[in-house]
């Protein structure tokens, strides 16, 4: 009785904003019978510039609202959060937790030039997650890294196609295309939001890599190995949160949710 309690919580998916619905996107191709609460505290948004202790400090909080809400795994489904809190949160807390990871493998046996750029947040870049990938699959490339300053921020205004978004792009991307980078690996969950623009700029030059589908891929595995899978016959429900405006979690929902779900906003 108490394993299938458990089948029955929701998936908890936590991001410092929507950048993570490209995340729970590919969660619900894989696994449409489970019910999902996701959590954006887009009012706190970006993490990517605050300090250690402030993201620690603002993930735990949410991360124990999360657990109140009976979610049987948690996705942290933001880079910077990963790569700060993440070990932490492991140890602290007896659910399993799934982090992003930079694509560098993949981006590694798919580069023709050796050359890959790689756009993600400072915390990101600063993790010992990012390091420990890069030296693990990066050797013998050349890796250009590039800070996305303000492209969160675009995202979470709705702004992904904006003339801003175009420029700050144009910016990040053209000296690494310049020295020959022909993949870019996206460090950051919100930056998916931005392909469109992206595909423009390099004018469909660089293999875009988007880690959500093995997230979604480990998120899988890992409720099978704790045979935390929901039963087929189970009915999914979708509850969200956000600590920012509702009208524009709603419309990022609208992208990722055909279905019917309960938005609520809550302070931060």
């Amino acid at each position: 009785m108490q394993v299938k309690h458990i089948q029955e919580g929701p998936i908890g998916i936590f991001d410092s904003g929507v950048g993570g619905i490209s995340v729970l996107k590919e969660v619900r191709k894989l696994l449409p019978f489970e019910s999902i609460t996701y959590f954006a505290d887009s009012g706190n948004c970006p993490y990517g510039s605050k300090t250690q202790e402030e993201i620690l400090f603002l993930a735990r909080k949410h991360i124990e609202f999360l657990l109140e809400q009976n979610c049987k795994l948690i996705v942290i489904a933001c880079n910077t959060i990963t790569a700060v809190a993440i070990d932490c949160f492991r140890s602290d807390y007896r659910v399993p937790f799934i982090g992003m990871e930079p694509a560098l493998k993949p981006a590694a046996l798919q580069t023709r030039t050796k050359k890959i750029g790689v756009l993600a947040t400072k915390n990101t870049f600063n993790g010992k997650l990012f390091k420990q990938t890069l030296e693990k699959h990066a050797s013998g490339l050349e890796v250009f890294i590039q800070p996305g300053y303000g492209l969160v921020e675009l995202v979470e205004k709705g702004e992904q196609n904006s003339e801003n978004a175009r420029r700050l792009l144009e910016k990040y991307l053209s000296p690494m295309m310049e020295k020959g980078a022909d993949t870019l690996v996206l460090g950051c969950t919100h930056y998916p939001f931005l392909k469109e623009m992206i595909e423009a700029v390099t004018q469909n030059r660089v293999a875009i890599l988007d880690p959500s589908d093995a997230v979604a891929a480990q998120t899988k595995r890992i409720l099978s190995e704790f045979d935390l899978v929901s039963q087929e016959t189970d009915s999914p429900s979708f509850r969200f949160f956000t600590t920012g405006e509702k009208e524009m979690a709603e419309k990022f929902l609208s992208f990722a949710v055909s279905d019917p779900f309960v938005l609520e906003q809550i302070p931060g």
